[in-house]
């Protein structure tokens, strides 16, 4: 942990109390300032709240009251979710005050080699993809934390200037993280996600590129080369672009050609030997790859990772097979682009479970992918109306549940063997589920329930 003074004395406002919140809370308390945690919920658990107020935190809980813009506040460390819209944090705006995440603060104590991934999809599986290949080969500790649920502060804290960190980064996150600044930073994909939050998409856009924006020639901008688009956004950087690609061959980065993965025109392994179902997966190897050679991983090391994972909790993970059927979790596919492109990821038939918080927009842009892979649909949530009429389009047997848990019988009394049956729900949990993980978690719970087998 590097240790600085720029808290010291300093009035500090935290707003959440989610795990990075609570962390960013302690940790400013250590680093001298005089703190205040403030909720909009009242915590269930009073241990929080203890804990808090036993190290000198004031806490108010059960609203984001506007008198706290009054109190004289130096620096606002806000939770990621809550939006620049809301009446607290815009008048903060308004007064010029610094509102930063969670994840600045642990980039101003971190004292390593850090390594940054973000994007719309990929953002986990490359993150974990990528500490796992470099922890291969290391000498010392390398970790990863971030957006993958781990606080990003909390881990830098135990981490030194020969330790690695790995960074799974939200737009969200990004925003109010003026100065970071990764050796070598990651961009997966961009799609059109969290236009309710970013408002445009070249707000968006610009969000994602704050992982760059401090980088000069002498770091890395890994960044998917698939799409013209994407390759122009690279031009914004400063970085050393280092592309990968499923599609486009260059000698500049990790592609594939003919079945094999090359790294800079050598050969690293072939694409069939990824553990990892799906061109999705692909991508996410290509991208972990690029990070891996560009940190010294070699490549048995490389293989070994990537014959051996199966997969991050939540994102088309292999829950179990049972009576020739096969159980697969994706309940972080929260968008229209993560089903697709887990749809592409099995030759089987698939029975698809979808549906979830309505965001206004329909699913035209499904109906291809369920024509070639969907035999048949259960569909439950705000929008289960708006997926059935995609369903009704691609001519796919379509019936309602009420949520991601009782479409599972639903689900198994469709099937037949060798069948997918398959959570990629293509929208957020929050009608029914207070977080993805929650609802995969549910659906995991009913599948063992239905076949009396514990996840594989």
């Amino acid at each position: 942990m590097k240790k600085i003074d720029e808290y010291q004395g300093k009035k500090v406002l935290v707003m959440g109390f989610g795990i990075s919140g609570i962390n960013a809370a302690h940790l400013l308390v250590k680093l001298g300032a005089n703190v205040t945690a403030n909720d909009k919920a009242t915590p269930k658990n009073n241990d929080i709240v203890d804990d808090l107020e036993a190290d000198g935190i004031k806490v108010i809980t059960g609203d984001n009251p506007i008198s706290l813009a009054n109190e004289g506040f130096d620096v606002v460390v806000k939770n990621p979710g809550i939006p620049y819209d809301n009446p607290l944090v815009a008048a903060f705006v308004k007064q010029g005050i610094s509102i930063i995440t969670e994840a600045e603060l642990g980039w101003q104590i971190f004292d390593g080699h850090l390594v940054s991934v973000t994007g719309s999809n990929g953002k986990t599986t490359t993150t974990t993809l990528t500490q796992l290949m470099i922890a291969e080969n290391a000498k010392h500790q390398v970790k990863y934390a971030g957006n993958i649920g781990i606080s990003f502060s909390k881990i830098a804290e135990d981490l030194g200037p020969d330790d690695t960190l790995v960074t799974e980064l939200s737009s969200f996150q990004l925003l109010g993280a003026p100065t970071i600044h990764p050796h070598i930073a990651i961009i997966t994909n961009i799609f059109s996600n969290h236009l309710d939050y970013h408002k445009t998409r070249e707000n968006y856009i610009n969000a994602k590129l704050n992982i760059t924006r401090n980088q000069t020639k002498d770091d890395f901008l890994v960044i998917n080369w698939d799409r013209d688009e994407w390759q122009k956004i690279a031009q914004r950087s400063q970085a050393t672009i280092v592309p990968f690609s499923r599609l486009n061959k260059s000698h500049e980065g990790s592609y594939v050609e003919d079945g094999m993965i090359y790294w800079r025109g050598q050969e690293v392994m072939p694409t069939k030997d990824i553990r990892l179902i799906g061109p999705q997966n692909v991508e996410n190897a290509l991208a972990a790859i690029a990070a891996a050679k560009l940190s010294g991983v070699t490549n048995d090391a490389i293989k070994k990772v990537l014959t051996t994972f199966s997969g991050v909790r939540h994102r088309l993970q292999y829950v179990m097979e049972y009576q020739e059927r096969l159980f697969y979790n994706d309940s972080k596919s929260t968008d229209i682009e993560a089903t697709e492109v887990a749809l592409q990821g099995f030759d089987r038939p698939v029975i698809l479970l979808a549906g979830g918080l309505d965001r206004g927009y329909t699913f035209e842009r499904l109906v291809p992918y369920f024509k070639k892979h969907v035999k048949a649909m259960i569909v439950f949530g705000e929008c289960k109306d708006k997926m059935k009429d995609a369903g009704n389009q691609a001519g796919v047997p379509v019936i309602e549940s009420e949520n991601a848990i009782t479409a599972v019988p639903e689900a198994w009394k469709l099937s037949e063997p060798g069948d997918v049956i398959l959570l990629s729900p293509a929208n957020a949990s929050w009608d029914q589920f207070p977080s993805f993980e929650v609802r995969g978690d549910k659906f995991i719970e009913a599948v063992e329930e239905l076949t009396g087998k514990k996840e594989q």
